[in-house]
């Protein structure tokens, strides 16, 4: 059993420091197309072709908000 209590360090094994990695890479492309998706559905709801657009800027906004929080 490691002294460090999970998640302070305590294991930095290569699978546990790839997983980090590749989810800080999957982070901002899923979040851009979660807000494109929302947008595309509301669009359609509404019959626009601007929301698409903004939620599109909205997700890749909170993906990076995201991505820096997990790097700190």
């Amino acid at each position: 059993m490691p002294d460090n209590p999970p998640g302070k360090g305590a294991d930095k094994s290569g699978m546990n420091v790839f997983a980090r990695y590749l989810s800080l890479g999957i982070m901002l492309p899923a979040s851009s197309l979660v807000g494109y998706a929302c947008g595309y559905g509301l669009d359609y709801l509404f019959g626009t072709h601007v929301l698409r657009i903004v939620f599109l800027l909205l997700g890749t906004v909170g993906g990076f908000i995201q991505f820096i929080r997990a790097l700190t």
